[in-house]
């Protein structure tokens, strides 16, 4: 069976937070995973250990196990990859456009 890297919403209406999972393919959103690796709080905060005032999202992954299961062959949702690859587990699936000065090629 096919397994995912998927977030599960948990939370109330308008604050939503995320449990980062391991779950077969064709199982429910919010259904048992297989494990639970991360969690992820999209609502900004501020770093109480920051001085400048600059809001983050919360990002807790155990990345041993995110990277056992990428290397079993779990297939991370486009949302699941973003996290990872900021991260630093994935390559960003998207790239940013370069700029047109180094697109053209030397003659």
């Amino acid at each position: 069976m096919v397994l995912k890297l998927r977030l599960a919403r948990f939370g109330r209406t308008n604050a939503p937070f995320y449990n980062i999972v391991v779950a077969h393919a064709r199982t429910a959103r919010n259904s048992k995973p297989l494990e639970v690796i991360g969690t992820y709080d999209p609502i900004p905060k501020k770093d109480t250990y920051d001085t400048t005032g600059k809001l983050h999202k919360d990002i807790k992954l155990d990345i041993t196990r995110a990277k056992y299961w990428i290397g079993v062959g779990a297939q991370p949702t486009d949302t699941a990859w973003r996290l990872l690859s900021l991260v630093g587990i994935l390559d960003p699936k998207y790239k940013k456009p370069q700029p047109a000065q180094e697109q053209k090629t030397k003659a």
